[in-house]
Formats: structure tokens, sequence, C-alpha cells
């Protein structure tokens, strides 16, 4: 073990938050707000999320009453949203990597607990639509069963004493800032997965901040590693997009010297909200073309510094005309790495190199090779 593993508190059990840590809660009570706000003229842009993620229902509700000003009470803005809410809970799906950390907790028997500022009848209704998460978890509490919810530390104290732990043997596992403030308080080692983009910078409290569950390590705590990993890729359930090439930045052949080809992100609002950022690869299809090897990108490219999450595909083809316009199709098959910035624009560049070479050798092997003939790709 090297000296700085050493020096870390080594974990024999995990934490986990629900909302915003392995559901998309936050995706559908946009929605939802979005909905709600109209009938009093008002927009949710958003602006309040930050304010109410990872707060008990009460001071969210408060937030939302109190700042945007609504002519109710927050008992009758509860009774109106919590029926919409419950309406929708089906449609609440697990964040990337969520299914695969818990199989593999699981299946590893570390002991675990869903720790949540949900109430407990709240918590068991939305993993009912989630199979076989229940059964995987030791120990469920809500905020409803201890004196104060997230940021105070009862809810991972009661979880630890539940779970026979000692919490400093515990890993929290948090998306919100009262619930990474909340695991320090209690003395467990805490890793944030922000639940919000570009929020990092709050997280300084935290043990550790990822990008998203694909990134966690749980060796790095003393628990049993991940062996999925295939030549410096994760394999993902494939997912498509399509639609036709446009206009980019115009900095990727002129900047970058590396030609992407960029689709319109309109279309694709909810596939780019339930993919974290980072660099993914697989194969893009142009119908009069053929089939080709592709890196892209998905994110705010932080050395640009973007407004907007993008998607940026790099077809690993020398072509020697441009095809704006043309119908591209994507079918991403695997993970390479979590979005980071860089101190310039060669490092840049050089890692974009490296993520290409990383690309072509993975795509080579069967588990990816064999979309390639899949007929989405060219139809």
């Amino acid at each position: 073990m090297s000296m700085s593993n050493s020096l870390k508190k080594l974990s024999s059990c995990v934490l986990i938050d629900l909302d915003g840590t392995l559901i998309n809660t936050d995706g559908v009570v946009g929605d939802i707000l979005r909905k709600y706000l109209c009938k009093y003229g008002k927009q949710w842009d958003g602006r309040e999320a930050l304010k109410i993620v990872g707060k008990t229902p009460l001071e969210a509700a408060t937030t939302i009453v109190e700042d945007y000003g609504l002519p109710c009470g927050v008992d009758e803005f509860n009774s109106e949203f919590y029926p919409l809410f419950s309406a929708q809970m089906d449609k609440i799906k697990s964040l990337p990597g969520a299914k695969r950390l818990i199989r593999h907790l699981k299946g590893h028997g570390v002991p675990m607990a869903l720790a949540s500022n949900s109430s407990r009848a709240n918590i068991e209704s939305k993993i009912s639509f989630h199979e076989g998460w229940k059964e995987c978890f030791s120990v469920i509490i809500g905020s409803d069963e201890v004196s104060k919810g997230k940021p105070s530390p009862d809810i991972f104290l009661e979880a630890a004493r539940k779970l026979n732990k000692d919490p400093g043997e515990c890993l929290v596992i948090e998306d919100s800032v009262p619930g990474v403030l909340a695991g320090k308080a209690a003395g467990a080692t805490v890793v944030a997965v922000p639940s919000l983009p570009k929020q990092t910078h709050l997280y300084t409290s935290a043990d550790e901040v990822i990008n998203s569950l694909l990134d966690i390590k749980p060796e790095k705590w003393g628990l049993p590693p991940f062996q999925d990993w295939i030549e410096n890729t994760l394999p993902i359930d494939p997912w498509h997009i399509g639609g036709p090439v446009i206009k980019g930045f115009g900095r990727g052949s002129k900047v970058l010297g590396i030609p992407t080809a960029n689709l319109s992100t309109k279309d694709y609002a909810e596939e780019l909200e339930e993919h974290p950022s980072g660099v993914y690869f697989g194969w893009a299809g142009l119908a009069t073309r053929g089939v080709f090897k592709m890196v892209m990108s998905i994110g705010w490219n932080p050395y640009f510094n973007n407004t907007e999450k993008t998607i940026e595909p790099w077809l690993l083809h020398d072509f020697v005309e441009d095809f704006y316009g043309e119908e591209l199709r994507l079918i991403i098959v695997g993970y390479i790495r979590p979005e980071a910035n860089f101190p310039s624009l060669e490092s840049l560049v050089a890692k974009i190199h490296e993520d290409r070479e990383v690309a072509e050798k993975a795509l080579d092997l069967p588990s990816y090779a064999k979309f390639k003939d899949d007929p989405y790709l060219t139809k």
C-alpha cells in the first residue's frame, strides 16, 4: 500500500444519498415546477435549483414559495406539488453508474444504507420503480426518522448505528452540499458527485469530488475495485443520437486541428441532461459515406468555458470535404474519462489525441466492434 493510501481512512460500509446521487429527481422536479409556476405567471429557469438541492421537502418548498413570491402558503404548495410529483415517480431514471455501483457493492457483501433527506415513505416509493434496489440496502433512513435532516449529521449517524459501524468506517456518497456537510460532521469519509454543473468549487469539504458515479474508484477507500474496465474504457449501455451536421464554434479545425461534426442539442436536451459530461466513443454512420470510428465529448469544455452543454463527435477518418447538412447517426458504446480543464491548448490537444488512440484501439475489440453493423447507423 502506498503512503498516500495508508494515510486515508479505509471504509467498510457505504452510506448513499438517493435524490441526485442515485436517481435523477432534479429533472422531474424541474419539469413539474416549470409547468406549476406558469399558473402564477412565474418561470422556473433553474436559478433556485442550487438552493433546494439536498434540502428537506419542507425547506425546499419554503424556498420556492418565498423566492418566487407565490400567493400561497407552504402547506398549500406541498398539497398541490406532491400529487403531481407522485404521478411522475415512475419516470425518474437512475443516474449513470448507479445500478453498476449498487450491484458491485452488493455482490461483494459491502453493507449499504440509503440515507436521504426525503421522508421514508417517499424513499420507498421512489425505489419501488428500480427493481432489486430495496433488497440491496441493509438500512433505509429518511429525514422524518431523525431529529434533524442534512446538513445535520443525524441521518448518517443513525445509518451507521443501524449498520453497527463506527461513522469513521463509513464512506458517504452525496450530490449536495448539505449532504457533504452532514457526512463530514458525522465523521465519515465523503465522496461528492455534484448534481448541478460547474459547482465543484462549493464542495471543498469533501474528501474527493468526482464528475459522476462512472468515475468512482472504490479501492481508493479500501473497498473492492471494479473489474469491468477494458483497455482503459468502460462499457456502457449503448445509446443513439442523430441529426444533420451543423457548424459548431469554428474552433475544431482552426484552433485544435481536430474537425468535429457537431450536432444540434435542441432535439437532445434529455440525453444531454441524462449523460454526464466526459469523453465517450462509439460508431458514426453517414448514409452515403459509410460507418466510422468515433470519439466525442459531452459537456461545457472547461478550457473554452462553454455556456451550454454540447455534443462534439470526432469521426476518426480523413474526409476530403465537409458534410454539413448530412444526416449523422451515432451509437455511443463506451466511456473513457470525465471532462477536465487543461493548463494550455497544447495539453488539451495532446489529451484529445490520446483519447483518439484509446477509442481506436478499443473499437477493435469484439465487445465494441459488433455495434458497427447496427442498422441504425445507415438507415
